[in-house]
């Protein structure tokens, strides 16, 4: 299978780096994605997605459980923004293989 642009395969089982953390922000009621001297706030579906990073699910599959959380999303959308938002992750060292 081809990788998309962001070079990030839908096979790729993506995890958390070990110095990220998804945090729950009692002052601000939203996640975090904390790591070393930063943190970034996430939206209410990028948790959703980071949850399922665990090196078990393929994007493929974190696309599939979205779908059933997100109902009468078109599946192509949700992909393409998991993909482009795990690329994004991806790019500032948060996930790995």
């Amino acid at each position: 299978m081809s990788e998309p642009a962001t070079g990030t395969s839908t096979v790729w089982r993506p995890r958390l780096s070990p110095k990220a953390r998804l945090r729950w922000d009692e002052v601000e009621k939203r996640y975090m994605l904390v790591f070393p001297e930063a943190a970034l706030m996430l939206n209410e579906t990028a948790p959703e997605i980071l949850k399922l990073c665990d090196g078990e699910h393929t994007v493929e599959g974190i696309v599939d459980s979205l779908i059933v959380r997100f109902v009468g999303i078109d599946r192509e959308a949700i992909k393409e923004d998991v993909v482009g938002f795990l690329g994004r992750i991806k790019a500032r060292g948060l996930l790995e293989a």
